[in-house]
């Protein structure tokens, strides 16, 4: 994980400054396939944006 920055994103049309975070994950091709890490990364982040459904 990286610190949060400020960061301008366009919501809607419309440029606005939001706080981001960078999130890096290192892992062996040999035993681990590429496709699988970026569905953990995804699902990672959808959890982080909405921590209510980690109770669900």
């Amino acid at each position: 994980l990286h610190k949060t920055q400020d960061r301008p994103v366009a919501i809607n049309g419309k440029v606005e400054i939001r706080p981001m975070m960078y999130v890096a994950l290192s892992y062996d091709h040999r035993m681990i396939d590429g496709q699988q890490a970026v569905l953990f990364l995804v699902r990672f982040k959808e959890l982080i944006e909405d921590p209510a459904a980690m109770l669900l």
